[in-house]
């Protein structure tokens, strides 16, 4: 049975006509493009697809209000009038993002439409190679028999940047390890190189967990072997000396200097291969920002990656096709499974076992059947957003009720700039460049070039001007940035199963944003660009410094703002005090022993850089604790 009825195709081949007619090098919404369209929402989760039509039909018998007739039946030019004004009010803007955004990516996901900017669509599939040995220790947890119960000395939750560090350093002790991971094992044999085929495959909810607060901001993560190391940029930082003061100002962890993480960041950063990139892997965009951030006296460098060997392919977030990103499916999980671990994929937990105080294992679910590992210790690794679910869900280690609260989660955002000359940007590396002349204020600049499809999600417009904007592809590029948010929010168990996260973004962080903009744009135009386009609705196109002027002194809602976020913390946070912590400073639970949390969760705040490292780092201190711990329960 198919989602649309005839009359739904009607409204949207006449949305698809007017938001995405033909320009000069670009064609106009295919049929073939509105099929896709509808198989996307098929293949979402929790009727999206019943949302969208509901929407479809809000468009429809809306235009009649203003217009004396229903939106599929006005000629072109009214249709593109109510798409304006249906965009240029607060309470229907979102409707009609949400309306857009699996059109554009149906249409734009086509090799026709690469064809015409000069895009490659396909990648080169790997050459075949013999499977190394430790493959051989991953098992579908679904072929295990039901009720069946493993042991081990220590289990951990999770193969992401918690998870598969010390699950690795823990094995390598001979310890016996079991890792638990509820998505599957990808390889490059699974990276097409079609982003959206890998949102829907790697992402959790097909990409589409989000806060909801005064905005709805997308909050992507990563649902397979290596978690969200799996689709990240690879951008490496180590924690600022300014965030530490405040984490032993605030939550007394004296422990966590930069001398006592200096060996375990060493050890992290040899393994991932982290440094810098090759200037022609960089490209045009960071030679770009250098030269505008010279001009206006701003510093910039290169930014340190885990992707030593990598050569530019613009494919960072949907499975690197030449495995140069050394995200923890291809380094840390690999390196516990040839020391003995074993791994255990499509195994969901949903409970701690406890004996007393004491965590002795986990039960979870795999194709149906209820699972039970035995354990001297339990280490959670899944995530900001769901280890605090799985502890709810328990009413485990939650005396202090900070579980789930003090979220931060760095809102981002970005701008794209068109210039003169040829940039490139699919074929150079997504995040290699920074801005960090603005740190002391809660402001991270860093690159930010995304594949065609999303090029065309992150620019907001419509109609002819849009398909314009698109033909300028490969003379463009965008650059993001992230605040230090001093917002906070919370997560708590939503009537799906899943994470609900609320997230309210304050006055503060409000301000921050506009500025970051302001700046981005500034540094646009010194390098040259013709045209910058801010992630803010209303501000679209800013074509001189005089636009950015007046954008500087207006008065900008929050919704406004197209934001994301991308490193999810502190739902778990670490601290002495019990009463106002979840975790100690050795990443045990305080109520609960032999149960310790190592992943963003743990952190105590927000970092204002990239987390990975550190998630990392402190991964390797806390399985020296647990090392230990194993040591005299034997």
């Amino acid at each position: 049975m198919s989602l649309f009825s005839a009359a739904e195709r009607t409204i949207l081949r006449a949305l698809a006509d007017a938001a995405l007619p033909p320009g000069q090098l670009l064609p106009g919404a295919s049929a073939a493009a509105l099929e896709r369209c509808e198989a996307l929402l098929e293949s979402l989760p929790f009727k999206m697809g019943n949302a969208y039509r509901a929407m479809l039909w809000t468009l429809e018998t809306g235009a009649v209000l203003r217009f004396g007739g229903r939106f599929s039946t006005l000629p072109l030019g009214r249709r593109l009038r109510v798409l304006e004004g249906v965009h240029a009010a607060e309470a229907t803007r979102v409707m009609l993002r949400a309306l857009l955004s699996p059109l554009k990516l149906a249409y734009l996901d086509d090799p026709s439409v690469h064809a015409a900017l000069g895009c490659r669509y396909v990648i080169d599939p790997p050459k075949a190679k013999e499977q190394p040995r430790w493959q051989q220790q991953v098992t579908a947890a679904d072929t295990l028999s039901p009720g069946e119960t493993l042991e081990c000395d220590v289990v951990v939750v999770g193969t992401g940047a918690g998870g598969a560090p010390i699950a690795a350093r823990l094995a390598e002790a001979g310890h016996a390890v079991l890792l638990l991971e509820e998505g599957e094992h990808f390889t490059r044999a699974d990276f097409t190189g079609r982003p959206v085929d890998m949102i829907k495959k790697m992402y959790r909810k097909g990409g589409l967990t989000a806060s909801v607060g005064n905005h709805v901001i997308p909050i992507p993560i990563g649902k397979g072997v290596g978690g969200t190391t799996l689709i990240n940029s690879g951008t490496c930082f180590r924690v600022p000396e300014k965030t530490l003061a405040g984490w032993h100002r605030d939550f007394d962890l004296t422990e966590l200097t930069h001398d006592s993480l200096d060996p375990f960041y060493l050890q992290v950063e040899k393994e991932l291969g982290v440094g810098v990139n090759t200037p022609a892997a960089l490209g045009a965009p960071a030679s770009l920002i250098a030269q505008g951030c010279d001009a206006l006296g701003y510093s910039h460098h290169p930014l340190k990656r885990n992707a030593p060997e990598c050569d530019g392919q613009g494919l960072c977030c949907f499975g690197c096709p030449t495995d140069a990103k050394r995200s923890t499916n291809v380094s840390y999980v690999p390196r516990a499974l040839s020391a003995g671990a074993q791994l255990l994929t499509g195994f969901k937990v949903t409970r701690v076992l406890t004996e007393g105080e004491r965590a002795v294992g986990v039960e979870g679910m795999a194709g149906g059947k209820t699972l039970t590992v035995r354990a001297k210790v339990v280490v959670l690794a899944c995530g900001t957003l769901h280890t605090p679910l799985l502890l709810l869900n328990n009413r485990l280690a939650n005396a202090s009720g900070m579980v789930g609260r003090n979220l931060s989660i760095h809102p981002a955002s970005a701008a794209a700039a068109i210039f003169d000359s040829e940039v490139n940007p699919s074929r150079t590396v997504p995040q290699g460049y920074a801005i960090d002349h603005f740190t002391a204020e809660g402001l991270m600049f860093e690159g930010g070039t995304v594949p065609l499809e999303l090029t065309g999600l992150t620019l907001t417009g419509f109609g002819p001007s849009y398909v314009a904007a698109m033909e300028q592809f490969n003379r463009s590029f965008g650059f993001g940035f992230m605040v230090k948010d001093t917002s906070r929010g919370r997560v708590r168990a939503g009537p799906d199963g899943e994470p609900l996260i609320t997230y309210w973004l304050n006055e503060h962080d409000q301000r921050l944003m506009q500025r970051a903009f302001s700046i981005l744009s500034r540094v646009f135009f010194a390098a040259g660009a013709r045209q910058v386009h801010p992630g803010v609705a209303g501000w679209e196109t800013l074509r001189s410094l005089a636009d950015v002027e007046r954008f500087e002194a207006a008065k900008i809602d929050v919704r406004q703002y197209d934001l994301t976020a991308y490193h999810p913390l502190g739902t778990s946070r670490m601290g002495k005090d019990p009463h106002r912590s979840v975790v100690d400073p050795n990443h045990e639970t305080h109520d609960v022993h032999n149960l310790f949390i190592c992943d963003g969760s743990a952190m105590p705040g927000s970092l204002g850089v990239n987390p990975q490292l550190t998630i990392m780092a402190m991964s390797l201190r806390a399985a020296e604790v647990v090392d230990r711990r194993l040591a005299h329960l034997s």
